[in-house]
């Protein structure tokens, strides 16, 4: 019977860490010393935990070719408290991010804050100003 609990505690203990696994931290995939800066059309925005990503089609100036890029920001909880809600960035909106670019080079960034409408809000984000 003991060891009955046991093993339940530890299987317990185990399910409830694979999700803090899954999670990263910011230096972990951006590289602080990359900041960026660029707007473009919003494609798609997925607004879950842990985190709300959102997708924006960017023309390079260099080669004219557009790059559909992914940016990361806070979670849904994080955003609301800097004023976003669900349906503050629609796909087809023009915005504006600055932030940070992923270590891999990828198009890929994390979002420290997003201009849209005219309004800066900031992204919640994992990195440390």
């Amino acid at each position: 019977m003991r060891y009955t609990f046991a093993l339940i505690a530890v299987v317990i203990v185990i399910i409830s860490a694979v999700p803090a696994m899954a999670h990263h931290s910011f230096s972990a995939e951006f590289d602080a010393t990359k900041p960026l800066k660029m707007s473009g059309v919003v494609t798609k925005v997925e607004w879950m935990n842990p985190h709300v990503y959102f997708y924006i089609d960017v023309k390079d100036e260099a080669t004219g070719k557009v790059n559909n890029w992914a940016f990361e920001m806070g979670s849904p909880n994080g955003l609301t408290g800097q004023g976003w809600t669900r349906s503050t960035m629609k796909v087809g909106m023009v915005l504006a991010v600055d932030g940070t670019r992923a270590k891999d080079g990828s198009f890929k960034g994390n979002a420290r804050n997003v201009t849209l409408d005219g309004k800066k809000l900031g992204a919640a984000s994992s990195q440390v100003q």
